[in-house]
């Protein structure tokens, strides 16, 4: 079995990068693992790098060193391969998707925990053929976390004065867009402020829209915002923001399913997990078991699914 630790050195949190070197390879030492340590040189970079791995048909175990956008795209790379197992070592900013397992979050942190854990199949989300492993939206939360970017750098805003500006940037510009959000049930047509489908619970450094959503599940928590105005927005965004989406019926629309096109005359920005896609239709499907994760050996989820060893 082949290790191999994908590391993106603009990712928010590696401030200490040849520790980080030091900390893989006495880890792997320890555990007698034959590792490779590859450093990211651009956008998908991770992404081929794992597949060029994969189809060598080797048992391979990829560790994604960053924040969730090198997660996603280490798990493009790996979707479709049962060679293939993933995994996340937080050194990101958001670091979002490992939050949807509560009791085992810390325990990414641990290497050992991560070279003696095991691999569960989780689901992926297909989106105009970029495969995700999170959450995947639409709408002023879309372009808010897009525009960040374009403020992070400037003096004395960066940080969340850099996602304050973009908010308050985009609310001026309009909470709304025209869409037509086709489920396997229903179709709505008309202004939306915001949609987001979640095969994980938490995005956007900390976000919980849905505290039903599960990666194993093989569905989707969808949720559709209507067109709202700025009041009614600031009202709702704090229980959106906390999984309580149900005390506005009349506002958000759930629905639970494993498809979801999204099409519009005016080309839109879709966030994938933190990446951002442009265009003016977007078909998300999922994939159930599409891609290996490896869970931390202690973790409660994996006991969970597959029962704790005998005798323990």
């Amino acid at each position: 079995m082949r290790h191999l630790f994908i590391l993106n050195p603009v990712s928010g949190g590696m401030n200490d990068k040849e520790g980080l070197i030091r900390t893989i390879n006495e880890a792997a030492a320890r555990h007698g693992a034959q590792a490779e340590i590859y450093e990211t040189v651009g956008p998908m970079d991770a992404a081929e790098k794992v597949k060029r791995e994969a189809i060598k048909g080797q048992e391979l175990r990829v560790y994604a060193c960053g924040g969730d956008g090198t997660l996603s795209e280490c798990v493009h790379g790996a979707a479709g391969y049962h060679n293939v197992a993933v995994t996340h070592f937080p050194t990101g900013t958001g670091n979002d998707f490992i939050k949807s397992f509560p009791g085992d979050t810390e325990l990414f942190r641990n290497l050992d925990e991560l070279l003696e854990g095991t691999a569960l199949p989780l689901d992926v989300i297909d989106v105009n053929g970029r495969k995700c492993i999170d959450i995947a939206s639409v709408g002023i939360d879309a372009r808010v976390g897009t525009d960040v970017h374009k403020y992070s750098s400037l003096p004395l805003i960066g940080g969340k004065g850099a996602y304050i500006t973009s908010l308050v940037v985009n609310i001026f510009k309009g909470i709304n867009r025209p869409f037509t959000f086709t489920t396997e049930e229903a179709e709505y047509t008309g202004k939306f402020a915001l949609c987001c489908a979640c095969n994980g619970r938490f995005y956007g450094n900390g976000f919980n829209p849905t505290t039903t959503a599960l990666p194993d599940d093989g569905l989707l928590d969808i949720l559709i915002v209507k067109k709202v105005g700025l009041i009614k927005l600031a009202a709702l965004l704090g229980d959106y923001s906390k999984g309580d989406y149900a005390k506005h019926p009349d506002t958000i629309i759930p629905v639970r399913g494993r498809k979801l096109r999204i099409t519009s005359e005016e080309e839109f920005v879709v966030n994938i997990d933190g990446e951002a896609m442009f265009t003016k239709d977007c078909q998300m499907k999922l994939i159930p078991g599409g891609v290996n994760f490896i869970m931390p050996a202690s973790s409660a989820f994996l006991k969970e699914r597959i029962g704790s060893p005998a005798g323990a």
